[in-house]
């Protein structure tokens, strides 16, 4: 089993608009006889997921999503080769496009995930353009996961609304898919059961060989 979940510690870096994040001593040992302590955490930080709710008040919430988006087969699509701030579109998933349809989980690896925790990370990442988040709409597909901290940049609000409205979650924040050998895995991006809420943290994991889980 592999990790592909960001660190959550005190003050993380955040996108600039977004809440800070705190991880606050509550009890010691020392002062209570048992540890506990207080997490204040944004339901977009670190590695998470969007809900359709995050951009449409009628939106699914995240403790109504299909779990099944979620968790299952996911392929894993290397664009490695692409520059910092590279709008990515329809034509660059030619390659892969036999590995993609209705109900597909893609990964894309770019390893930008490397730039965490620097200021760049949040703004100079590959891109999805709306180009292809409308072909990943037509496509049908479950869920698309990103080692950027978003969707795009500039262009957040169209490309969320494009692949929310079509009810495709958004795993954003992944890290160290090039520890994956295989071109497809078991993913795992099981959100906190948030009530009413547009979105969670999550913990992500892909398994390569399931025969050893059972």
């Amino acid at each position: 089993m592999i990790d592909l979940t960001l660190p959550i510690y005190n003050n993380a870096p955040t996108m600039p608009l977004d809440p800070k994040c705190a991880v606050t001593v509550y009890h010691t040992i020392d002062s209570m006889k048992y540890n506990i302590t207080q997490l204040i955490i944004s339901t977009h930080h670190g590695t998470h997921l969007d809900a359709p709710y995050h951009f449409f008040d009628s939106g699914r919430t995240v403790d109504k999503l299909d779990l099944t988006k979620c968790v299952g087969k996911a392929e894993i699509l290397n664009f490695t080769h692409i520059k910092p701030k590279y709008n990515l579109m329809p034509l660059d998933f030619e390659p892969y496009k036999s590995r993609i349809g209705a109900g597909s989980r893609i990964l894309l690896r770019t390893d930008w995930w490397r730039k965490f925790p620097q200021k760049k990370y949040f703004s100079d990442g590959p891109m999805i353009s709306p180009q292809l988040a409308m072909w990943l709409a037509r496509k049908k597909i479950a869920m698309i996961g990103l080692e950027t901290p978003g969707v795009h940049p500039v262009e957040w609000e169209k490309v969320h609304k494009i692949l929310l409205g079509a009810e495709i979650v958004v795993v954003e924040g992944l890290a160290y898919l090039d520890k994956l050998k295989n071109n497809s895995v078991f993913f795992i991006a099981a959100p906190l059961k948030i009530k009413g809420r547009d979105g969670s943290p999550i913990r992500a994991m892909a398994i390569e060989n399931m025969k050893a889980y059972k």
